[in-house]
């Protein structure tokens, strides 16, 4: 049998690894954003009730929203907006993760085992794992930032109608177009930084603790290469990723909320750090946990669903365990 002959014989994972795991978690993430966008929305909301900065401004004059926690701020969204209203933001939101979850598996994995290396053992060590998440983290949301302003941006959309302020925009593509439009290709890029930290963050949870978890209890315990492994790494990951994330979240999702001049300078906050003090000083501390019971009780099942399905994907595949 001739090379060519050969590779075509080969199964579509053997013969595009990186692209077929792109895929693969790409299609596993779809699956868990729209199981879990609802608790994402609610958490967006949260975190931008009672801005200091927007205060200060006077940009809210006279538009003033009582404080509501998750539970008051589902059933408003529900009973002022609509039921689908839930959902506002997930087709951008959806996108977000095809590259995001795409790069950053793809990312780690590649790391994991051709560029840090795993142990004679055939384990990962914690520290070399530590890397390997913050650095996929990183770089899947760099490229992803684009969209995930978008769904930060279009999840507004809903809150600035009940304040009588005209919509921003008619749907994912306008909207694009009109960030593109008004702050160049900068704009789409604001808020980069907080949100790269952010990232970098969650998988210093996600990742590197669903790793270090799955393979700490398949070296040292009589548990096997199941859902039910997969399960308890993945409430761990969602839990760790959820305490690390929740601050620089906030910190993302109200510089990517703020109001731009034509430059596509932020009005309100100069930088990530900026937006830190201003927070802590006009809010407490606590501030930075603003929707952490949301984003918590998003991230594990957001994690549960993603990983196991990830895991049977690539099973029914042929791929080999993560």
């Amino acid at each position: 049998m001739s090379p060519a002959e050969e590779e075509k014989s080969l199964q579509l994972a053997e013969r595009w690894p990186r692209a077929s795991k792109f895929a693969l978690s790409a299609c596993a993430a779809a699956v868990a954003e729209l199981v879990t966008f609802p608790l994402d929305l609610t958490k967006t909301r949260l975190q931008v009730q009672g801005e200091a900065a927007v205060r200060r401004d006077g940009a809210a004059a006279g538009q003033a929203v009582p404080y509501r926690g998750m539970l008051r701020t589902a059933a408003g969204i529900v009973q002022e907006e609509g039921l689908l209203k839930l959902w506002q933001g997930a087709t951008p939101a959806v996108y977000r993760h095809i590259v995001y979850s795409g790069v950053r598996m793809v990312a780690y994995e590649h790391l994991r085992d051709s560029v840090l290396g795993r142990a004679e053992d055939e384990s990962f060590p914690f520290w070399k794992a530590v890397i390997g998440g913050m650095s996929a983290g990183a770089i899947g949301q760099f490229f992803a930032s684009p969209t995930d302003l978008v769904k930060v941006q279009m999840q507004m959309e809903g809150r600035r109608k009940l304040e009588g302020k005209p919509l921003r925009f008619r749907g994912v593509h306008h909207a694009f177009v009109k960030i593109l439009s008004e702050g160049g290709i900068r704009g789409l890029w604001a808020g980069w930084v907080p949100n790269v930290q952010r990232a970098a963050l969650v998988n210093m949870g996600d990742l590197t603790t669903y790793d270090s978890v799955k393979h700490f209890l398949l070296l040292n315990t009589p548990l096997v290469d199941n859902s039910l492994t997969h399960s308890v790494a993945s409430c761990c990951s969602g839990l760790v990723a959820a305490v690390l994330g929740t601050p620089a979240d906030v910190v993302k999702t109200r510089i990517m909320n703020q109001p731009r001049d034509k430059q596509g300078r932020g009005l309100l906050y100069k930088s990530s750090m900026d937006c830190l003090i201003q927070s802590v000083q006009g809010e407490g501390f606590m501030s930075l946990y603003k929707g952490f019971i949301p984003t918590w009780m998003r991230m594990a099942p957001w994690s549960l669903v993603f990983w196991l399905t990830y895991e049977q994907i690539r099973r029914i595949c042929g791929v080999s365990s993560f």
